[in-house]
């Protein structure tokens, strides 16, 4: 049996897309591939996508003239995590001060590399890591 290559898309909910919007791509510095109206905001990450719902849009079926997308959606704080480079995290906590971001929580993983974690403008909690913490030999 085949294994996915990896993750195409992942999806988070947000009640304000406005914000969600100016975060994801003034803050977090995402490319905005589009948005539609108040149902959702799309950016591009590496080889993947973030999409950002508004939860009440996508909980109910897409109107006429629209993709048949089957309807989903989450309440509560969901999480995405972006992975930085090694000599980043540093540039990270800079960049998110400035712009007035409080960093929630810190954590030195024990098979190596740094996390921060904050919160998005709906909840979301966002994770900045270096991309070993997922290496194999941090798992053994």
């Amino acid at each position: 049996m085949s294994r996915p290559a990896h993750v195409l898309e992942t999806a988070i909910y947000a009640d304000d897309l406005d914000a969600a919007q100016a975060f994801y791509r003034d803050v977090i510095g995402l490319e905005e591939i589009r948005r539609d109206g108040d149902r959702h905001v799309f950016f591009r990450c590496g080889p993947g996508v973030v999409l950002v719902f508004r939860p009440e849009a996508t909980e109910r079926p897409p109107g006429p003239g629209a993709l048949p997308v089957p309807p989903h959606g989450a309440r509560g704080p969901g999480h995405v995590c972006f992975a930085a480079e090694p000599d980043g995290i540093e540039a990270w906590r800079a960049r998110l001060t400035a712009a007035g971001v409080a960093i929630e929580q810190q954590i030195v993983w024990p098979g190596g590399g740094r996390s921060l974690y904050l919160r998005d403008p709906a909840g979301n909690s966002v994770e900045i890591a270096e991309s070993r913490i997922w290496s194999p030999s941090a798992h053994d």
